[in-house]
């Protein structure tokens, strides 16, 4: 059994890869109709999701070693 610190961990890391697949095939899908500011954008929100999911990593790690 997950304790509640576990389990909110691996919710909110789901929940951000769900985020950067959901945005990653949008950015696939729509790459001829978006102009390239708004690629930039697109492409730096899936770069700010991955440092978030990466932090959330770094957090454990902290959090584990006491």
């Amino acid at each position: 059994m997950l304790t509640y610190s576990a389990h909110l961990q691996s919710v909110i890391e789901k929940l951000i890869r769900e985020e950067i697949d959901m945005k990653t095939k949008m950015l696939v899908s729509a790459h001829q109709s978006l102009d390239f500011a708004a690629y930039k954008h697109h492409v730096g929100v899936v770069q700010g999701l991955e440092r978030a999911l990466a932090l959330v990593e770094e957090a454990e790690s902290v959090v584990s070693k006491g």
